[in-house]
């Protein structure tokens, strides 16, 4: 299937299973309160901001996928934490100790040997700028989800961004010719419904409210297994190649994660 039916089905069935959800959760309780989807036009605009950070992060990651292994892709990936230190250093105040800095060197130096590879051929350009391009749109949703400080729940929110996100796949298809096309067959449905549950829902339903509650760096730093669990399931079920370079790439980005993550607050 196509990029932008992959990604339409992921964010649509998410979506309607959402909706449901906030049917019910509309529903009047005695003594207590149900949720609309009432919103002011400072939240509209938050939410849509999200809606289209995440549209370019999707977008952009699932386009690296043709041009690079996945694992490879999400390790990369992975200096989205870093680059929300930064955002929130830059302009939010946060201290930038040497400790960050440091995981800010690691971090690059680990990309680099990602790029390499084996020595024997770089990564493609394009591949790492769309990867790098996703990390940067990811870095920035974590960082509005935590400085808009949106009065209302995950599920609000991400009901907004999913219908965005679904919106935005449909767009991309006329602009880019790739008609949408409908799963072929039952194994199909099985892999969209799953990306809709588990990446779709779970994760983004998690990822607010772990923003919310634990501050930006934090959450985008405490998914250190993400690239992990991608360089694994690559090379057990999809046979993609693993050399000591790549190792040591993987292994450099993750001490650079991990760095932050222990790190005093005053260094």
């Amino acid at each position: 299937m196509p990029t932008s039916s992959v990604l339409f089905y992921r964010f649509g069935l998410a979506w309607v299973i959402i909706a449901i959800v906030m049917a019910v959760r509309s529903i009047p309780k005695a003594g207590g309160r149900r949720e609309t989807l009432r919103v002011t036009r400072k939240e509209f605009g938050s939410l849509t901001l999200l809606g289209l950070l995440f549209i370019v992060s999707s977008l952009t990651l699932y386009l690296s996928f043709h041009l690079m292994d996945a694992g490879v892709a999400s390790t990369i990936l992975f200096t989205y934490p870093v680059m929300t230190a930064v955002i929130m250093a830059v302009f939010f105040h946060e201290r930038v100790g040497w400790v960050t800095v440091v995981a800010i060197l690691l971090s690059l130096v680990g990309v680099a040997l990602l790029y390499w590879g084996d020595g024997t051929a770089t990564l493609p350009v394009w591949g790492v700028v769309l990867v790098l391009l996703s990390a940067l749109s990811y870095a920035l949703y974590i960082v509005v989800v935590n400085r808009s400080h949106l009065p209302m729940s995950s599920f609000k929110i991400n009901f907004f961004v999913l219908f965005y996100c679904a919106l935005g796949m449909v767009g991309y298809s006329l602009l880019s010719g790739e008609p949408l096309t409908l799963p072929h067959s039952f194994t199909s449905w099985f892999y969209v419904g799953w990306l809709a549950i588990v990446p779709a829902i779970m994760a983004l339903v998690l990822m607010v409210y772990a923003a919310k509650w634990v501050g930006s760096t934090t959450t985008a730093i405490l998914g250190a297994l993400e690239p992990l669990t991608a360089v694994l399931i690559g090379i057990f079920v999809f046979g993609e190649k693993f050399t000591l370079t790549l190792a040591l790439g993987i292994v450099l980005i993750l001490a650079a994660v991990t760095i932050i993550v222990i790190k005093p607050k005053n260094v």
